[in-house]
């Protein structure tokens, strides 16, 4: 299982293996959570930490009630494939 931290300081969901570090930047708008950029080194690339990332973005909407505003490529890419569920 992959664990997500919810960087809050500097506005981020993280995964940390090792010395690498995958992360998906947002922003807290007007009852929106804002996807900004989705970054994972070449090292964990192909694991699905991207996946994951965004996954748990889902689930943070969910909880606090917020839309999603997929702004970044790799997110759209996945919100398209994984709608998410209606509330």
């Amino acid at each position: 299982m992959i664990s997500v931290h919810d960087n809050t300081t500097n506005q981020q969901f993280e995964i940390r293996q090792g010395e690498h570090l995958a992360f998906l930047t947002y922003r807290v708008r007007e009852g929106k959570l804002y996807l900004l950029h989705t970054e994972v080194p070449e090292a964990l690339g192909g694991q699905g930490m991207g996946s994951a990332l965004v996954k748990h973005g889902v689930g943070y909407a969910q909880q606090y009630g917020y839309g999603l505003v997929p702004y970044c490529v790799f997110a759209r890419g996945y919100l398209e494939k994984h709608p998410p569920e209606a509330p």
